[in-house]
């Protein structure tokens, strides 16, 4: 790190302040959230017949008006900037003529300011206030996360962009970017935090209130989490052992360990956490849930946070809901043309059960929101019924279950039947009374989706059964299965060739003479994909679609193995052989195929 300037706020009024003196300049609340127009004629520096000029201007050539009144010469770029701050309420600032402390400086890291488009440039600890300059006046997100996140006030104040950046450039040089290792080494060697180092459990609750508070352990999970959005990561692990405190993420469906941070730092942390989510700081012997809301660069983040007691402490997941990169289209969740035809049959029929199953966390819910969001017309009301509701999706009314209350998916469901729904979704089929409802809307003119937790589509079948289902209300609604798994593409930054050996072959049971020609494909690894060979994930699917002689073998109860054979012999493609296909064309590798599917019998 180099060493920065360090002053204090220079009290002299700024030149903007001196313009402002001059200017003809109303109380900021007469101006708040007035015309632009308007304020510059309050401010004495337009006449009507002017802003009616620019205004047609705008109609022919677009763009903001300020833009347009700077360029016709009638406002100067900082007229512009005091008139754009009155309006929203805030006050100005120039960047060029403050030399900052070094202490607000190190209250954000340079990937923080550089993500928001801030510069903070005056802190009062005894109010929690800290001021920021934006160089656009509608970054409400930025105040409204940086709040969460650093746990200040925000002041914010009104700034041109070139002074903006010049300040970036100047506080916060390129090269200075930190590392999360970097930072836990700072943390390691902080005075103020090593006293509670040996400390154990007996550190009471205002001392983790100290720690929470403290400028490096609000850095450090503030990196944490940007680094987690940044590199795609689904889950955030914070992790507290006997002798450590292990930090992980989970990227494309494998967990990666980060450098731990000390382990005396598990109940701050875990504490801030519980401050950004709303939850119960003092409550440590019970689960807590709870959910951050975020926005970097205009991208809406969500990130869904669950709270466990353990034996060494609290256990702290973040799931990250990236809304922006959800595919909420059918034609990008990865089903091959002829099961993406046959889909979309299903999903336009006029009722029915329509069932998505799958081990925990291989894309379920993605795959029907997608359908979802295909459906989502002025004339369709959808209704969901989710456990959590994952993602917000204009048109649908969603409702989150709540078993603590009383609010199950069956009476939810029970509900849904007397609010005059078109498609109904259920988060998940837990139990016989749930099946049952679920028959019962569609036996009434609803289509209804729904998951189950099974290994393929056949077993699906034989799950419902368990529940207490009979075979008849089964063949009369269930139209489909499609079951699902995630395997991890070849990053096509380093894929190369190669020739799996006749062991590797083996284990998706084929011999080199079934292979013969056909070119495999791994990734070698490289700074893109993170040293790994994969970079994002694809959907394989297994669709099982009930015709007669399926429901005919439902009814005479048929075993799991007879119902696959006859499903296969119908033209049902396995995970298996659509996991092979994928090889084939050089999406993903033996080694994910084989971790994700069966061999079939």
């Amino acid at each position: 790190m180099t060493d920065r300037p360090t002053a204090s706020v220079t009290p002299k009024p700024s030149p903007a302040a001196a313009l402002k003196a001059k200017m003809k300049m109303p109380p900021i609340e007469q101006l708040r959230g007035r015309q632009l127009g308007r304020i510059l004629i309050k401010m004495g520096k337009l006449r009507r017949t002017q802003v009616h000029e620019a205004l047609e201007i705008q109609k022919q050539k677009r763009g903001p008006l300020g833009q347009i009144l700077v360029e016709l010469g009638y406002v100067s770029e900082e007229e512009l900037n005091i008139a754009l701050a009155a309006q929203n309420g805030m006050g100005t600032v120039e960047l060029g003529k403050i030399d900052i402390p070094a202490e607000v400086i190190t209250v954000m890291s340079a990937q923080m300011v550089n993500i928001y488009r801030v510069m903070p440039f005056d802190l009062k600890r005894e109010r929690n206030e800290l001021s920021l300059a934006l160089d656009n006046p509608d970054n409400f997100m930025a105040t409204d996360d940086l709040k969460t996140l650093l746990g200040f006030n925000i002041k914010a104040f009104l700034c041109t962009p070139q002074e903006l950046q010049n300040a970036i450039d100047r506080f916060y040089p390129e090269g200075e970017q930190e590392s999360i290792a970097n930072l836990i080494g700072e943390l390691t060697d902080d005075e103020d935090l090593a006293k509670f180092s040996n400390r154990g459990d007996s550190i009471d609750l205002a001392e983790i209130k100290e720690m929470m508070e403290s400028n490096p352990v609000k850095k450090l999970l503030n990196l944490v989490l940007l680094q987690a959005i940044k590199d795609k990561a689904s889950d955030i692990h914070f992790e507290p052992f006997e002798d450590e405190f292990k930090m992980r993420y989970r990227i494309d469906g494998v967990l990666y360990e980060m450098v731990p941070p000390p382990r005396y730092l598990a109940p701050a942390i875990a504490s801030r956490i519980k401050v950004m989510a709303k939850l119960d700081i003092a409550e440590r012997r019970l689960p807590q849930d709870g959910r951050i809301e975020l926005s970097l660069r205009g991208l809406p983040i969500d990130l869904r946070v669950a709270v466990l007691p353990t034996m060494f402490g609290e256990s702290v997941v973040l799931r990250v809901l990236d809304r922006s990169n959800v595919q909420l289209s059918v034609d990008k969740i990865g089903m091959r043309d002829d099961e993406l035809a046959t889909f979309r049959q299903l999903m336009r029929k006029p009722n029915g059960i329509i069932i998505n199953t799958g081990p925990t966390g291989c894309g379920k819910t993605t795959t029907l929101y997608a359908a979802l969001s295909e459906l989502n017309e002025p004339d369709v009301k959808i209704l969901t019924a989710e456990d959590p509701v994952e993602y917000d999706i204009d048109g649908l009314i969603q409702t989150q279950v709540r078993p603590d209350v009383g609010l199950t998916f069956a009476r939810a469901l029970r509900s849904f039947l007397r609010q005059d729904p078109d498609i109904i979704l259920v988060g998940e089929i837990r139990d016989l009374e749930t099946a049952q409802i679920s028959v019962q809307a569609s036996l009434t003119g609803h289509l209804v989706f729904t998951t189950l937790h099974t290994n393929d589509a056949p077993s699906a079948i034989a799950r419902l059964m368990d529940l207490g289902m009979e075979p008849f209300l089964i063949t009369a609604t269930l139209e489909a299965i499609v079951a699902q798994r995630l395997v991890r593409r070849i990053c096509s930054n380093c894929k190369a060739e190669y020739h799996p050996t006749e062991e590797q072959l083996m284990e998706v049971a084929l011999r080199p003479e079934d292979v013969g020609d056909r070119v495999f494909f791994y990734g070698k690894g490289c700074d893109y994909c993170n040293n790994t060979g994969y970079r994002g994930r694809m959907g394989i699917y297994e669709l099982m679609v009930l015709d007669d002689p399926l429901r005919e073998l439902i009814m005479r109860k048929a075993s799991t193995s007879v119902l696959r054979r006859e499903a296969i012999k119908r033209g049902m493609r396995t995970l298996r052989e659509t996991g092979l296909m994928a090889i084939y064309e050089g999406i993903t590798t033996l080694d994910e195929v084989v971790k994700e599917t069966i061999i079939e019998e």
